[in-house]
């Protein structure tokens, strides 16, 4: 476990230990549950209360917004907590941090004091492929769309969707520089049409339905443009854009998932020991377990390497370079791939056991989905690997594109 970070740049009333204390106390709960948030299709009433006084949607807000200012680090150790306990939760949890921190970097101070203002308590989910249209009307927008994968929907408060402008005749508006405008508009959860349609491999439990809206007003200072929108407050920090918020909550879900297969599968092993022939004595399996161990622990090394010289940038006043972006995909991509790996070699180790409901089963369908999520693809990695080689130098990210400055 990493040392509490102190520093005036981060937050003090909230000491991130007490949250890991109470993820400790509601694991138990949070494990009894995960097979019937699967069979929900979304997290289960149970599930969530337990979740719901860790307020992850403000762990990165800014404490003068009710947030609790965490570093990223510290956000990191507490998704993977959560995550070792629950795949679903975990994940429902990383996309809450995440979208809450991204509304409370870049919405203006208008828009967070109503959403994040005393006495509200809100979570944020959505999708950030635009998906939908904002037409302009007197005040703001209206809204119409659909989208998939919106995590965490039915237990939040408010939507995040990305959307086109609509330049008047039905067409993507454009700015002077050529550009599509891509804004992310927030409304009410019940301002939407809920769709369903979650019935897939793994995190089953995350109700990351399609969703809709149709002529939904969207107030003028609840969009934000997604692709280039500069930071509100804590701006050394926010610098990370959409993208790279969106970054820590993956890794911090890889990091928890990989760690708690390589626990169950350790475990399953010292249940067969004794005799010839069984798991727990087979010279082959410690020693591929001993290769999974250190292919784990050094791409957490990494993960941590990275989001440290990242907290040192901002700490001393400075915005986050191209290089360290790229270095947090590689990273990010890095805890996924070992992750793959470990689960793969758990599920073959496990033999029969592997095939049955239980930790084993579920945790290796979980990474499968994590794996195919677009935040990993290989096209991110190879331009991250241009950038570090040398070839494509003074270039910036924009989302998930490494671009020529213009």
């Amino acid at each position: 476990m990493n040392k509490p970070i102190k520093h005036s740049y981060w937050g003090s009333t909230i000491d991130y230990r007490d949250m890991l204390k109470k993820i400790e106390e509601i694991g138990p709960i949070l494990e009894a549950n995960a097979d019937a948030d699967e069979k929900n299709g979304e997290l289960t009433a149970e599930s969530f209360e337990a979740l719901k006084p860790l307020r992850m949607s403000h762990v990165l807000a800014t404490e003068a917004l009710g947030g609790a200012q965490l570093p990223p680090t510290q956000v990191l150790e507490l998704l993977q907590a959560i995550t070792w306990h629950s795949g679903s939760a975990g994940w429902v949890s990383m996309v809450h941090a995440c979208i809450g921190a991204m509304s409370a970097a870049f919405l203006p101070d208008t828009a967070v004091e109503r959403l994040f203002g005393p006495g509200t308590d809100n979570r944020f989910s959505g999708q950030g492929a635009p998906l939908g249209m904002l037409k302009k009307v007197e005040g703001g927008y209206s809204l119409t769309g659909k989208w998939s994968y919106g995590s965490g929907f039915s237990h939040a408060t408010y939507s995040h969707s990305a959307a086109f402008v609509d330049d008047g005749t039905g067409k993507p508006a454009k700015d002077e520089k050529g550009n599509v405008i891509v804004m992310c508009a927030h409304a009410p959860i019940p301002e939407h049409k809920q769709l369903g349609n979650w019935d897939v491999l793994g995190l089953g439990g995350t109700g990351s339905i399609d969703y809709a809206a149709e002529n939904v007003f969207i107030p003028d200072d609840l969009v934000f443009p997604i692709l280039t929108a500069p930071p509100q407050r804590l701006k050394e920090l926010f610098s990370l854009g959409v993208v790279g918020l969106a970054a820590i909550g993956h890794t911090g879900w890889a990091l928890g998932t990989g760690r708690r297969m390589l626990d169950e599968i350790a475990k399953f092993a010292r249940s067969k020991s004794g005799r010839a022939g069984l798991i727990g004595e087979s010279e082959k399996f410690w020693y591929d377990y001993g290769r999974a161990e250190a292919r784990y622990r050094a791409a957490r090394a990494f993960v941590f390497e990275t989001w440290s010289d990242i907290e040192a940038t901002v700490e001393a006043g400075n915005s986050v370079s191209t290089r360290q972006i790229s270095l947090v995909h590689l990273a990010k991509s890095e805890i996924h791939e070992t992750g793959v790996e470990i689960c793969n070699f758990a599920y073959r180790a496990g033999g029969g056991a592997s095939l049955r409901a239980g930790v084993i089963q579920r945790t290796f369908r979980e990474m499968m989905v994590a794996a195919n999520h677009f935040t990993i693809a290989p096209s991110i990695v190879t331009s991250a690997g241009r950038d570090l080689g040398g070839l494509w130098g003074g270039r910036v990210w924009q989302f998930y594109d490494l671009i020529e400055k213009k």
